[in-house]
């Protein structure tokens, strides 16, 4: 009898430890994807601003203007700004250990002070050139 009741704690106890690091791995798995969909979002906005810098000098280079479709970029951007930082404000769930993705290194554009990526050729708040 004595045999038995070790052997039903040693059960309780695997069972713990199987239950505690299936709660890890999905935690790791949630913010896994957390810190892949951010480094995506931030991917997307990097690309969206090089696009809107090099419209903004082919317009300015040809002396044309297209406010509607610089107003749309920086509307996009917008959203990706919205969305990263939506991601960012995410409360990571209880127990969750984070994990620490560099962020992408930013800078201040020197004409209007918006923040801009360490990359980025162009403002998208005011298109001065970086």
């Amino acid at each position: 009898m004595n045999v038995n009741i070790d052997i039903d704690r040693i059960l309780e106890a695997g069972v713990k430890v199987v239950d505690s690091a299936k709660k890890t791995a999905t935690d790791l798995a949630r913010e896994g994807k957390r810190q892949t969909d951010l480094l995506a979002l931030q991917g997307k906005k990097s690309k969206a601003e090089r696009q809107l810098g090099a419209l903004v000098y082919s317009l300015a280079k040809n002396g044309e203007e297209n406010r509607p479709l610089v107003e749309k970029y920086i509307a996009a951007i917008g959203a990706l700004d919205d969305k990263i930082r939506e991601l960012k404000s995410q409360p990571a769930a209880e127990g969750e250990v984070p994990v620490d993705v560099p962020e992408t290194p930013v800078k201040n554009c020197p004409q209007c002070g918006r923040e801009v990526d360490e990359d980025a050729l162009f403002c998208p708040g005011c298109g001065a050139q970086l």
